[in-house]
């Protein structure tokens, strides 16, 4: 049986008084909220820490709502970052605006983890690798790796950058949809793009500091407007992270001719990947069978699965025009 390790719990009562308990306790302290990814890896002793702060029962996080802009720039669609996944999934504000972060939202796990995890947790989800997500008795008899306690990538077989992969579902949509984060910390709370949030790097791959709190998801009302669309690739639809997904989100005109057109796909690298120069092949033309054919196609070309999953590489960027191509006919015959 796994154990955990000795930790003292902390229930602080608002954003702030976390804040000033993660100051207080320091590098041995962690913020936790649903726990369905932090907990099994302290149990793998991939974290120890003797503090976990935990969030979810702040008021402050919790809540969707639309909130008025700023400037005349339309107003946003505010999520608490601790509204569990199947709160956003299931309620018709969200499925209404924004129907892709919906079904990105319910195909997280299964029911019993969307219950727990939270919004917040799965933008801010560690980054996973078949070397790293094993037990200290897995990992030792390996020689450690460079994300944990080694100094080489098992993947690349080198010591210069860990690849361990994204594995997040709602990240994809959040990028399309020009979503962005609000961090809380110390120095008071900045805003970033979730298109910006991230960054190639398997150890840490977020912008966030370890001391800051994602207090809030923000979507752009205008973005309801886009046609958009999510796809999963997993072995077990009902509970399994995904071995690749695509989320799609365009504009077109009332002649069905694209004016802007995103596209990115996750599970691969460790962070989500925009696919380039989509808009510049499509803008103007109709969202069909050659077009759909020409993104798929270069969305093939520009992703390149490393094997950080214990799934073979090739047949998943195999997978990558197929999956590519069904948000595309969803797109299109939305």
């Amino acid at each position: 049986m796994l154990r955990l390790p000795p930790y003292q719990y902390h229930r602080p009562g608002s954003v702030a008084e976390a804040v000033a308990l993660m100051a207080e306790h320091g590098d041995d302290a962690m913020y936790v909220s649903g726990g369905t990814d932090l907990v099994p890896n302290m149990k793998h002793r991939l974290f120890e820490p003797g503090h976990l702060i935990a969030l979810k029962g702040i008021d402050e996080l919790k809540g969707i709502e639309e909130l008025p802009g700023e400037n005349g720039d339309g107003g946003v669609l505010r999520i608490g970052a601790a509204e569990t996944l199947t709160a956003v999934s299931a309620k018709p504000h969200v499925r209404e605006l924004f129907p892709a972060l919906a079904e990105a939202a319910a195909h997280v796990a299964g029911p019993q983890l969307r219950n727990a995890g939270t919004i917040g947790g799965n933008v801010c989800l560690d980054t996973r690798c078949t070397y790293y997500n094993q037990t200290h008795f897995w990992r030792e008899a390996l020689g450690f790796c460079l994300k944990k306690d080694g100094e080489v990538c098992h993947v690349t077989r080198t010591g210069k950058k860990c690849v361990a992969a994204h594995s997040a579902d709602t990240p994809p949509v959040l990028m399309t949809l020009g979503a962005s984060a609000v961090l809380t910390g110390p120095s008071g709370s900045r805003e970033v793009l979730i298109s910006e949030f991230f960054v190639a790097d398997g150890i840490v791959n977020t912008r966030r500091a370890t001391d800051e709190i994602l207090t809030e998801i923000r979507i752009p009302l205008a973005s309801a407007t886009r046609r958009q669309a999510y796809m999963k690739l997993r072995q077990r639809k009902s509970i399994d992270f995904p071995l690749l997904t695509v989320a799609v989100a365009a504009d077109l005109d009332e002649n069905d001719a694209v004016r802007t057109i995103d596209g990115v796909v996750t599970g691969l690298g460790s962070r989500p990947r925009a696919l380039s120069k989509w808009a510049e092949v499509a803008a103007g033309r109709t969202l069909d069978d050659a077009l759909i054919d020409e993104l798929s196609e270069r969305a093939y070309k520009q992703c390149h699965p490393l094997e950080n999953i214990i799934v073979d590489p090739e047949w998943r960027r195999a997978m990558v025009p197929v999956y590519v191509r069904r948000a595309l006919e969803h797109v299109a015959g939305a």
